[in-house]
């Protein structure tokens, strides 16, 4: 696994989805070829402003926004397109929310709308009146990023405490479909044939388990048989389904497996 400093480098900017697949390297100018500094900037440059025009005027979900990599990615995806851009920010902690959008605000301005909603994805009712009670403005929903979740305990089989095994499954893998199942209609609805993106991030977990994150690892599993699966069945529209499986990662995750034992989170990337 690798361990990640950076939250943005892990995230590999989500923002990149959006792409054009036109770029072609053997275009840029022959000067380029005695600087490849000023080549790779260039590149930068280019795709950064191609995606940024991609999202004008996008409305974006994103799960689990209160720390960690959903908090880096709403980040990204404000500086990637601040001009025009609405982001819905969701997790439990609302004040963790609320302070993610004012520094959003105070880092790109007023061009990206940022509303925050406290949510827990484990609770089916919470997720089922999501959409109704969102803002007319917000409801037009075009992208999904799937990023809460959770890993409890180290324990190994069968000492498994049935309560992380039930938040971790509630969380990482029913929550994820219940939003999902939310957000769907909306793409599906659209007059050509069905348009958006559904992001769900899933971890290196789901395809290399290891002792100790039984669970977990199994419910990441899932989560890549339920993207795969949706991806299959949605391929003759324009609903693009997408899965994001980082490494080791620093962010309060570890603080959370070992139950708010900070000390023993920080061992884990020492």
């Amino acid at each position: 696994m690798y361990c990640f400093r950076s939250h943005s480098r892990v995230i590999g900017n989500f923002a990149q989805l959006y792409i054009p697949l036109s770029l072609n390297p053997r275009s840029f100018k022959p000067t380029f070829q005695s600087n490849p500094i000023a080549k790779q900037s260039y590149i930068k440059r280019t795709m950064v402003t191609a995606m940024g025009k991609r999202l004008e005027g996008k409305t974006i979900v994103i799960t689990g926004a209160s720390s960690g990599i959903g908090k880096s990615t709403a980040k990204e995806f404000a500086r990637t397109s601040p001009k025009n851009l609405k982001l819905i920010v969701t997790a439990r902690r609302i004040d963790a929310l609320k302070q993610l959008a004012q520094d959003i605000k105070e880092e790109v301005g007023d061009g990206v709308k940022v509303l925050p909603v406290q949510l827990d994805v484990s609770s089916p009712e919470q997720i089922s009146n999501f959409v109704s009670s969102l803002p007319e403005e917000f409801r037009d929903i075009d992208v999904l990023v799937n990023n809460a979740g959770l890993v409890k305990g180290v324990a190994k089989a069968p000492e498994i405490d049935p309560k992380d095994t039930d938040i971790m499954f509630s969380t990482n893998v029913t929550g994820l479909i219940n939003m999902t199942q939310a957000i769907l209609p909306i793409f599906k609805k659209r007059d050509d044939g069905g348009r958006g993106d559904i992001i769900n991030i899933g971890s290196i977990a789901g395809r290399e388990p290891y002792p100790g994150g039984s669970i977990y690892c199994a419910t990441k599993a899932a989560v890549r048989s339920f993207t795969d699966a949706l991806r299959k069945e949605l391929i003759a529209t324009r609903i693009r389904v997408i899965e994001i499986d980082p490494g080791q990662v620093e962010t309060e995750f570890s603080v959370v497996r070992f139950y708010g034992d900070k000390s023993k989170a920080d061992a884990v990337y020492a």
